[in-house]
C-alpha cells in the first residue's frame, strides 16, 4: 500500500469493509489493504460484534484511505467530498452510475453514494473551461453546469464555444 503522509479517514457505522470493496471495484489501480478486526475487548468497547472489521485500509488510484466501523455516532456531510477527474464521458458516466445512490443530492457534478459520502464526478477540463480568461466563455459554461445533475462534457464544450443550441441533458 502507498505510504501517503496524509490519509483520508472515513467513519462508517458498520459498512467500512463493504464500502472499501465497492470503491476498489469502481476505480482502476485500486486495491484492498489490511483489515483489523474487533477482538473481544475492542468489540465490547465499541459495541460491535467480535470479528467485525474495525479498520479497513484500501487504495484508490494511488491514494491511501482508511475506513473505520465506528458506529452511528458520526455521519458524512457535504463539507467533505472527493473530486474524481474524468477524461471521457464514458468514464464519467460509468463512475457516476456506480456511485450515485441518493438522487436528491445530485447537482452540478456532485453525487452521494449509498453510505452518504459525497463525490464530485467532473471532466478533467472543467477547471480550464470555468476559468477561461474570456469572461463570456466561463459564464456560459457556469450557466450550463448549474442546470446539470451529472455533467455532460459535450454540452459544456458547446456552451464554451458559444453554441446557443446546446441543450442541457
Amino acid at each position: 500500500m502507498n505510504k501517503s503522509k496524509i490519509t483520508p479517514f472515513l467513519w462508517f457505522d458498520q459498512q467500512a469493509e463493504e464500502a472499501a470493496q465497492l470503491y476498489v471495484s469502481i476505480f482502476k489501480d485500486s486495491k484492498m489493504g489490511k483489515i483489523a478486526r474487533y477482538n473481544t475487548e475492542g468489540a465490547a468497547a465499541a459495541g460491535m460484534p467480535v470479528g467485525t472489521a474495525m479498520t479497513v485500509a484500501f487504495e484508490i488510484e494511488g491514494q491511501s484511505f482508511l475506513a473505520l466501523n465506528g458506529g452511528p455516532i458520526f455521519k458524512f456531510t457535504e463539507a467533505v467530498s472527493f473530486v474524481v477527474n474524468c477524461e471521457t464521458q464514458e468514464e464519467l458516466d460509468g463512475i457516476w452510475n456506480k456511485l450515485s445512490a441518493i438522487k436528491e443530492s445530485e447537482q452540478c457534478g456532485w453525487c452521494k453514494d449509498k453510505y452518504g459520502l459525497s463525490w464530485q464526478i467532473i471532466p478533467s477540463r472543467m477547471g480550464k473551461l470555468m476559468s477561461d480568461p474570456d469572461p463570456e466563455k466561463s459564464k456560459r459554461v457556469m450557466h450550463a453546469m448549474l442546470q446539470m445533475k451529472k455533467i455532460d462534457i459535450a454540452t459544456l464544450e458547446a456552451a464554451y464555444n458559444g453554441d446557443t443550441q446546446a441543450q442541457v441533458k
